[in-house]
């Protein structure tokens, strides 16, 4: 491999790592009953139509048939990513579960 293919490779698996990321925050509000729309939208309202979340959005299933995403797995794979606005209004979600 050259050096285009190795940083093209890179960069695709970057891609689907992140998609990956995007797929398990919008299943974890699905199971927690939270739209994950309006939680990205509070995190970046500067990214109110992001094709990427759209997309993983629409790739979830019902929490019924989705298995659990422990709050920490979730947070990990945020902080990962470097996501820590989102992170951030994640907390606050699992905070306010947290007092119900």
């Amino acid at each position: 491999m050259d050096k285009k293919e190795i940083e093209d490779q890179i960069i695709q698996n970057y891609r689907k790592e992140e998609q990956m990321m995007i797929l398990v925050f919008a299943q974890w509000c699905v199971n927690h009953d939270l739209e994950p729309m309006d939680l990205y939208t509070k995190a970046y309202p500067e990214q109110v139509n992001n094709p990427s979340l759209q997309q993983g959005i629409d790739l979830t299933v019902s929490k019924e048939e989705a298995g659990e995403i422990h709050d920490d797995t979730l947070l990990g794979v945020l902080e990962m990513f470097g996501n820590d606005d989102l992170a951030f209004v994640v907390t606050e979600e699992i905070e306010k579960r947290k007092k119900i």
